[in-house]
């Protein structure tokens, strides 16, 4: 008696119905409009600094997606790597790998700001400046962290390598964040991670931290919608070796 692949899939279980995503994802929405609210906000009701006039303006999108691909996304695909390597746990690296889908939409919105703010500031859209350049290598090593998690089918030999390749591109970080200490360079100085006090009037400094959190509220809903994307996948996946055999007895 022939069956066909649909008939031997399990029947729809509460697991499959928690993977199920909801039409309407509310946290998307909230970072969208939040966003939106931080561009009106920097660019009628914030003050242009008085040095680099309104170009310093994309500061709010550079910086913010700055902190948010390096220390937020890259900092949760070292984390979240290292709990693989000693768990063993497939979440923890269905967690990197979305936590490295993020950070390469923020470290190439990073690279593309940059320029725009740079060439009207320094005359030139890129200078092998030790940021930019360290920026770069990192987004490349980013890239060939989820090429390389497309191209080794063994999953669990797929998940150590990823692993180890996410901590490496973490080690980055903060070689970044004190380039600027570390070697003369063109990109200002740090006007908010620093020691003393932000470089900022009230205004700016308002400004920045809802860009802050916007771009925040931004990373958590993509991460949230990779990974249930990543989990529905291992889903269709596990359901589908499971009904191969069984498929291939009814030819």
């Amino acid at each position: 008696m022939h069956s066909s692949l649909t008939n031997e899939l399990p029947a729809t279980t509460p697991r499959d119905a928690a993977l199920a995503r909801p039409r309407f994802d509310w946290l998307f929405a909230v970072a969208v409009l939040a966003v939106a609210t931080t561009f009106v906000r920097a660019l009628y009701f914030t003050p242009p600094d008085a040095t680099q006039g309104p170009a310093q303006k994309i500061l709010y999108i550079h910086a913010t997606a700055a902190f948010v691909g390096l220390y937020l996304a890259c900092g949760l695909t070292a984390f979240a790597s290292l709990a693989y390597l000693w768990l063993r746990d497939e979440r923890a690296d269905r967690l990197a790998e979305s936590a490295a889908e993020v950070a390469f939409v923020f470290l190439s919105v990073v690279l593309v700001t940059g320029p725009i703010w740079g060439k009207p500031i320094w005359g030139t859209w890129w200078t092998w400046d030790a940021r930019l350049t360290l920026t770069l290598f990192l987004w490349f090593v980013v890239v060939g962290y989820l090429v390389m998690r497309g191209a080794i089918d063994d999953a669990a030999m797929r998940a150590r390598y990823s692993a180890v390749l996410g901590i490496l591109a973490a080690v980055l970080v903060p070689f970044i964040h004190l380039s600027v200490y570390l070697f003369r360079t063109l990109h200002p100085m740090p006007i908010v991670l620093k020691p003393s006090t932000p470089s900022m009037s009230r205004e700016m400094g308002e400004t920045f931290a809802l860009a802050f959190v916007s771009f925040t509220l931004l990373f958590v809903a993509f991460l949230r919608a990779r990974y249930a994307l990543g989990a529905e996948r291992a889903e269709l996946e596990r359901r589908l070796g499971h009904a191969s055999p069984a498929a291939a007895e009814g030819r």
